[in-house]
């Protein structure tokens, strides 16, 4: 990678994509396009090998028997584990976020192995699923405005020592554990359970993978009113009574 270009991987979009997560890569990319960056982009579909020479890797959410299938091949592949291995940045939400773990309970109610690219261990939650707006505060190590989001999942996500949460909530559900934590990042491996897409909603998260990418402290400026009346709206909603 120059300093001027950047390569950017769309993990299994057939098995993993839903509640529009793809739009992440949409947004990564024009975000990068704005700073003038020459962008990559390479879907790799679930019968295709992961590259090893991304910068950045994003994966969505997906079904129950959709996301053992994504471990599965993931497993055997071993790709992304190698290109994380080398330094590449990885972004996860919901399923995805699980895989990334050491383990999380299947379709069919059985521990599955993760990548173990995070330190964490999810299990399925006995209680009311977690559904609607979240608002809640990124770890300040990232600098990072609030975070805003729209959850929807059962499963419960346990930080283990190694994993710092990505945020903590106002509003919201998050991991699920009681204890307000919500995703898990280490120094280059990111996971959330916030879709939206999240990125439309907080692009200062796609801007963080990029200078992270580019071994950057900053980006030049863009133009953000859209996104900004859009995360108003949405922390709005979140913070109006039930």
């Amino acid at each position: 990678m120059s300093q001027n270009s950047l390569r950017v991987v769309w993990v299994y979009p057939d098995l993993l994509s839903t509640y529009g997560d793809q739009g992440n890569t949409l947004v990564l990319e024009r975000r990068a396009q704005q700073r003038r960056l020459d962008v990559q982009r390479l879907d790799v579909r679930s019968d295709q090998q992961i590259p090893t020479s991304g910068d950045i890797y994003l994966i969505g959410g997906g079904e129950d028997r959709p996301q053992r299938l994504a471990a599965e091949r993931l497993r055997r592949d071993g790709g992304l584990n190698r290109a994380v291995a080398n330094g590449a940045i990885v972004f996860s939400v919901c399923a995805g976020y699980q895989i990334l773990g050491h383990e999380f309970v299947n379709d069919l109610g059985r521990r599955e192995q993760g990548l173990g690219l995070l330190d964490v261990i999810s299990t399925r939650g006995e209680g009311e699923r977690c559904v609607g707006d979240v608002l809640a505060d990124i770890d300040p190590q990232l600098n990072l405005p609030p975070l805003t989001g729209f959850e929807n999942h059962q499963g419960v996500t346990h930080l283990g020592p190694t994993a710092r949460p990505f945020a903590r909530v106002r509003f919201g559900k998050g991991n699920g554990t009681g204890d307000g934590t919500e995703g898990a990042f280490n120094d280059t491996v990111f996971g959330t359970y916030m879709h939206g897409p999240v990125m439309a909603r907080n692009p200062h998260i796609a801007d963080l993978l990029i200078k992270l990418a580019l071994d950057v402290n900053a980006l030049p400026p863009v133009d953000d009113r859209w996104y900004e009346a859009l995360r108003n709206e949405r922390i709005a909603a979140a913070t109006q009574p039930a």
